[in-house]
């Protein structure tokens, strides 16, 4: 069986990928977090901009949601959530690459246990005391 050498890099594999036609937009994308494929529809917003799994986003949007003008390109953590006077969710993102932050609407198949985990982050700080927080 013949050795491999470790200092040359392997040719990678051609992969099948479905690419849209001109002016036609995919209908998935692959997660630059958990690498899963998602799809490009999202129930309750008209711009998937994150991974319903695990969160993480594309720095992609300038500043409409859908605009796809940013030249970052980064990848996004989920960092927190905040929620409007009507109740309605967002996702904090922070960029990797630039140090932006962002507000994105959850969507309605986002993992809650991912979205309670970030919401409750504060709580497990133990530089900020509880009640602190409770007089808020």
């Amino acid at each position: 069986m013949p050795r491999r050498n470790p200092g040359r890099a392997r040719p990678q594999q051609p992969k099948p990928v479905r690419r849209a036609e001109r002016g036609e937009r995919g209908d998935t994308f692959r997660c630059v977090g958990c690498r899963l494929d998602v799809p490009m529809d999202a129930p309750g917003t008209a711009h998937r901009n994150h991974c319903p799994h695990c969160l993480t986003s594309l720095h992609v949007d300038h500043r409409i949601p859908g605009d796809r003008r940013a030249g970052c390109r980064g990848p996004m953590a989920a960092l927190s959530v905040t929620v409007r006077p009507d109740g309605e969710w967002l996702i904090i993102h922070h960029c990797q690459a630039c140090g932006g932050l962002s507000a994105n609407r959850i969507a309605g198949d986002d993992n809650a246990l991912a979205l309670l985990r970030i919401a409750v982050r504060p709580l497990s700080d133990s530089r900020l005391p509880v009640s602190a927080l409770l007089a808020l």
